[in-house]
């Protein structure tokens, strides 16, 4: 199915992010992950256009020149773009708008609840666990670090840069096939995304999200620390593949659930890895749509 899209412009400050859009009603911001861009929503928008509400996937901070504020990783730290979130929703609706984000998008969605939880009405996370639960892994799940080698290898600045980019950025079907073992994606959107990292600056930005949180002398890495520790104000449905190659399915089993005041629903989409929204898209659709529309 070809949709048309609206393309709309969101700032903040001096910074322009291009999103797509469809649909009316209650706006749900859906916040794509790594590797990854705004495209990573488009079997979502339509059926949540469908459902009632005006349906967004901005490109998130970095991932095109003109969301770029300068070259320092610190400028691309989650809490950063939880401040760029807060300001789209303001700037959006004068209600409480709804947050979906997957992988880097659920970490910043996790931030955002607790920076400013009246701008929220209703939240989703697709393949990373709530904060507290990724804190708890080192000790609690030793597999996981493994699984997050490459955390640690992207702190290897020029290094890593010219691995991820080399051989027309094969690197990015290497992780997209290890994060979710089985899935067959389209070509055409592998293409995409590897035309959004030739961008002047993305692969940098796109690198500094963990150069910046493994910083941890910076002020906003010691807040987010605090953040992971307080409760949630908000109602959060946490989707996580039981084939997840990323973030072992288990560290769901992690979460406290007594920070969540207004509620947490835990799914485990079977058949599914890392990318589960694009590899299950029925069925992932089908969990949205009942979430946002419960409250």
């Amino acid at each position: 199915m070809v949709v048309d899209f609206e393309q709309i412009t969101l700032r903040w400050g001096d910074l322009a992010s291009t999103a797509y859009a469809l649909g009316s009603g209650p706006v749900v911001l859906c916040l794509h992950g790594f590797p990854d861009h705004a495209r990573s929503f488009r079997h979502q928008l339509p059926v949540l256009a469908a459902a009632g509400f005006r349906a967004i996937a901005p490109t998130m901070r970095g991932y095109e020149p003109s969301s770029q504020p300068d070259a320092r990783s610190a400028s691309y730290h989650p809490v950063r773009i939880a401040y760029d979130v807060i300001a789209w929703a303001r700037q959006l609706s004068d209600e409480p708008v709804h947050l979906v984000g997957h992988d880097w998008g659920a970490v910043v969605t996790d931030v955002a609840l607790h920076l400013a939880p009246e701008r929220f009405a209703r939240s989703a996370t697709i393949a990373v666990p709530p904060l507290g639960a990724v804190q708890g892994v080192p000790w609690r799940l030793p597999r996981q670090l493994r699984l997050s080698w490459y955390m640690f290898f992207f702190q290897l600045r020029g290094i890593a840069d010219r691995a991820v980019a080399r051989d027309d950025f094969a690197f990015l079907e290497r992780l997209w096939r290890d994060w979710s073992p089985g899935w067959t994606w389209d070509p055409a959107e592998m293409a995409a995304l590897k035309e959004t990292f030739r961008q002047p600056g993305v692969l940098r930005a796109a690198l500094a999200y963990y150069r910046a949180t493994f910083n941890l002398l910076l002020a906003d890495t010691i807040q987010m620390q605090k953040l992971a520790r307080a409760p949630y104000h908000v109602p959060l449905l946490a989707i996580t593949g039981a084939l997840d190659g990323c973030m072992d399915t288990r560290t769901y089993e992690l979460v406290d659930r007594d920070l969540f005041r207004a509620g947490l629903r835990i799914e485990r989409i079977a058949g599914a890895g890392h990318f589960a929204h694009q590899e299950k898209p029925d069925e992932i659709n089908r969990l949205l749509v009942d979430w946002l529309t419960a409250g």
